[in-house]
C-alpha cells in the first residue's frame, strides 16, 4: 500500500539548519513527483519543492533558492528537505506528498493524493 512519512522536524533558533526526511513506498520513478507542502499557523497549505523520483526534474519555489534543497536516496525510497538558514516564518508542519500518475509535477495540492502526516518546524528567534 501506499505511504510517506516524515520525521526531522524540530526547534531550531533561527539560522540554523535542519534536514528533513520523507520515507515512502516504492513508485514508478517515471511517473512520480513528491513535493514537500508546509502550511504556516493560520494560512493555506503552500507548496515547497518538487521532485521526480526519476531525478530528471527538481524545482524550488523562489522564496526558498538558496536556502532549500530537495533531494532523494533512491536506494532508501527517501526524499530529503534541506533547510538552511532559518528564519521564524519558517515555522510550520511540513508534508511531503506524492502524485503517483503523473508526466508532469504540480505544485497545487488537488494534485496529491498520498499524504503523510506532517512534521513539525519551530523556529525561534
Amino acid at each position: 500500500q501506499v505511504y510517506l512519512a516524515e520525521s526531522g522536524g524540530g526547534s531550531v533558533q533561527a539560522g540554523g539548519s535542519l534536514r528533513l526526511s520523507c520515507v515512502h513506498s516504492e513508485f514508478s520513478e517515471e511517473q512520480t513527483c513528491v513535493s514537500w507542502f508546509r502550511q504556516r499557523p493560520g494560512k493555506e497549505r503552500e507548496w515547497v519543492a518538487y521532485i521526480r523520483l526519476d531525478n530528471s526534474r527538481t524545482w524550488i519555489d523562489d522564496p526558498h533558492r538558496g536556502r532549500f534543497t530537495i533531494s532523494q536516496d533512491a536506494a532508501a525510497d527517501t526524499v530529503y528537505l534541506q533547510m538552511s538558514k532559518l528564519k521564524p516564518d519558517d515555522t510550520a508542519v511540513y508534508y511531503c506528498a506524492a502524485d503517483v500518475d503523473t508526466s508532469v509535477c504540480a505544485i497545487e495540492t488537488k494534485y496529491y493524493l498520498h499524504w503523510g502526516k506532517g512534521t513539525q518546524v519551530t523556529v525561534s528567534s
